[in-house]
């Protein structure tokens, strides 16, 4: 048995996480188990996703169907997690729960750095909008993402004509 406290991945029903999470922490609060359970996560991403030329942020799931928990492994904490409703079992050989190591736990990159998704990619035709050449339409020669811009030939008076506009100002137009 350690005494310092470690993390460890728990299996879940797809789509049971967060209740996965709430009801840890629930347990966690009332028994108080603090000193015992440390932590409850959800590893997430921030994702901007450009729909129609729209930004949508939402969080998305890293590890889908698995919750981490940072806890002291005894049979009471092991218990506690084990038998939250939502639970499958823990991560590790014959579901020995097995610490994640301080490489694996530093590897995990927990919302490090924003993702930027478009709805489009290169080759794809596209509607300009917002700029000065709204309405014109192109075709998509670069995705920058890093630099949130698109590199578009666009058809202006017969010629194809390249331009860089934002990611938002790009629409996918459908075939």
């Amino acid at each position: 048995m350690a005494d310092t406290a470690k993390w460890y991945v728990v299996h879940t029903y797809s789509g049971y996480e967060n209740k996965v999470e709430q009801n840890i922490k629930k347990v966690v609060e009332n028994r108080k188990l603090h000193d015992q359970i440390q932590e409850v996560q959800i590893p997430t991403e921030d994702v901007t996703e450009f729909v129609d030329g729209k930004p949508k942020k939402y969080k998305r799931k890293i590890f889908p169907g698995y919750v981490l928990v940072k806890m002291i492994y005894t049979d009471d904490t092991w218990a506690v997690v084990r038998n939250t409703r939502g639970v499958t079992g823990f991560v590790g050989p014959g579901s020995q729960p097995t610490p994640l190591s301080e490489k694996e736990v530093a590897a995990m990159g927990i919302n490090s750095t924003p993702i930027i998704e478009v709805d489009y990619s290169v080759g794809d035709r596209i509607r300009v909008t917002g700029t000065t050449m709204d309405g014109f339409t192109g075709v998509v020669k670069n995705i920058d993402l890093e630099n949130e811009q698109v590199e578009v030939l666009v058809s202006m008076f017969g010629r194809e004509t390249p331009t860089t506009i934002a990611l938002h100002q790009a629409i996918r137009l459908d075939d």
